[in-house]
């Protein structure tokens, strides 16, 4: 299969016993989620579930069936983290069927958010943007923000504990927390058979946004690379991605974010040190993705992600000594130490 086709409908083996089944996301450039299924006498475990939208639940259904399971089979979610691309087809199939859904424990913080009654649609994200000097990406976001649907938030069945081993179909998974890519975001480790399911956490072609949640920890880019320190001081595995093709390597792939963020991190310090002070103005004077677009040329939900990942980049520096923060009527604004 050709390395750009991953997001092609269908059920594909990676190896005997585990089969990615990729699932459409609706209005995201990301196009597909993969699920994974680890097959065996005692039901399908997945890991990760898609996102809670009809042709999602039909695909999911059929993959199954070509597994010869249905959704009352399934033993089990294993669950990344709480994004809804991941998340929200296991509470839909868990209000149905009873299955069991695991989620990392520090999800509850921005689980309790999101099932706040009332809540509406990246409303916490919008207050941060205003903190980051970002008015008019938090207007626009609230003029054109998501309808917030209560039916896909609920808590899980249970919670998984630091590095818990899971039994699934004869294989030993060890849930290794990642924080950074959200503060619960956890990854799986079938270090016998040299298989990492990294979720979002390790991304073979993309780096993950950094804090995309409700409830946003002190340092995520910090803990990020902190995890990434975890995950690249085991054992190599192949790697078998939330977004993108399997590869044959998660240390390498770990190496190539690692190094990113460092010439990132470079990159906004020297911004700083040209005079611009608040994440929009830094966001403003970087490029953003492979193409090297401009701020004002990302549309409006990547313009969000780039001001917040911009934010998580800063909030770095500072804590490496590297810059000062200042509030000023509420915004952050940000020097080079010594300046």
């Amino acid at each position: 299969m050709a390395k750009d086709d991953w997001t092609e409908p269908g059920v594909y083996e990676v190896v005997p016993g585990v089969h990615r089944i990729p699932l459409p996301l609706p209005n995201d450039g990301l196009r597909a989620v993969n699920v994974y299924a680890i097959t065996g006498p005692d039901g399908p475990v997945l890991v990760d579930s898609g996102w809670a939208i009809p042709i999602g639940l039909e695909l999911l259904e059929k993959g199954l069936a070509e597994l010869g399971a249905e959704f009352a089979d399934i033993a089990r979610f294993l669950i990344t983290h709480m994004h809804r691309d991941h998340y929200s087809q296991a509470i839909e199939v868990k209000a149905k069927f009873g299955t069991r859904v695991t989620l990392g424990a520090e999800e509850r913080w921005s689980l309790e958010i999101a099932m706040r009654p009332g809540r509406v649609g990246a409303q916490e994200q919008g207050e941060f943007l205003r903190e980051l000097g970002a008015p008019d990406i938090a207007d626009a976001l609230a003029a054109n923000r998501p309808k917030h649907r209560m039916e896909e938030w609920d808590l899980p069945t249970d919670w998984f504990t630091p590095n818990e081993v899971i039994e699934a179909n004869g294989r030993s998974l060890e849930a290794v927390e990642t924080p950074g890519h959200t503060r619960g975001h956890v990854v799986f480790f079938d270090t016998p058979n040299a298989l990492l399911f990294s979720g979002d956490h390790v991304l073979p072609t993309i780096t993950p946004s950094i804090g995309f949640e409700p409830a946003l920890a002190a340092n995520p880019l910090g803990a990020f690379l902190e995890s990434l320190a975890i995950v690249r001081s085991r054992p190599d595995t192949m790697l078998l991605p939330a977004h993108g093709p399997v590869a044959p390597s998660s240390h390498d792939r770990v190496d190539e974010l690692v190094e990113h963020h460092r010439l990132r991190l470079d990159a906004m310090a020297a911004v700083v040190g040209w005079g611009a002070q608040t994440a929009a103005e830094v966001a403003a004077k970087t490029t953003w993705t492979k193409r090297e677009r401009t701020l004002d040329e990302l549309d409006l939900f990547n313009k969000f992600l780039a001001v917040c990942e911009t934010g998580a980049h800063l909030t770095l520096l500072v804590a490496q000594g590297r810059a000062t923060m200042t509030l000023r009527d509420g915004v952050r604004c940000y020097s080079l130490t010594g300046d």
